[in-house]
């Protein structure tokens, strides 16, 4: 069994794994496709996907994907360490515009489950860090929307100073630009 602990966000999980010990080392599920629809989660992954960072303090995100392409995602760091964030892009939910940050180290060996519509990002705290991600749905370009780290309408305490970042992610507009403009 793995440990589902809610977070502030609707639907968003922190999974700890539970660990079956003994001489050699330990065992422990990571995944189970029942063990998620219990939770209310989707259990379906399309991709599995993985990415290296170099440097500490490498910013990637703030992605999702929009209808009919949106993806639910669950992060894993398995080397080094992670400040990973969700802000929650769903008009309808309780939640809407709300974010958490959870650390994902390769000791703690927690994963985040990220709801569909859900902004996801890290930073990397140490060198060589690695995360892998299984994603609900296929990558979709045409229907990726993206959000600026630093925006102010999120106020986001990122725990270093910006390192690397894409010029991608540089580039998202302000959300508070994006909205009213697309009121208007």
């Amino acid at each position: 069994m793995m440990k589902f602990t809610k977070t502030k966000l609707k639907d968003a999980f922190i999974i700890d794994l539970e660990q079956r010990q003994d001489h050699r080392g330990f065992f422990a599920r990571t995944f189970c496709a029942q063990e998620f629809a219990a939770h209310g989660l989707k259990p379906v992954i399309a991709q599995c996907n993985l990415s290296f960072n170099y440097k500490k303090g490498t910013l990637r995100g703030m992605h999702y994907q929009i209808a009919p392409a949106r993806e639910a995602k669950l992060i894993r760091c398995t080397q080094g360490a992670i400040y990973d964030v969700i802000i929650d892009m769903r008009p309808d939910s309780p939640t809407f515009l709300e974010h958490i940050g959870v650390e994902l180290t390769v000791e703690n060996r927690r994963a985040l489950y990220v709801p569909a519509m859900c902004a996801h990002g890290y930073q990397t705290l140490v060198d060589n860090t690695e995360v892998i991600y299984q994603v609900s749905g296929f990558y979709a370009p045409n229907y990726e929307r993206g959000l600026r780290y630093d925006d102010p309408t999120f106020n986001i305490a990122w725990p270093l100073p910006v390192s690397q970042i894409s010029q991608k992610d540089t580039a998202w507009c302000l959300f508070q630009s994006f909205f009213m403009g697309a009121k208007s």
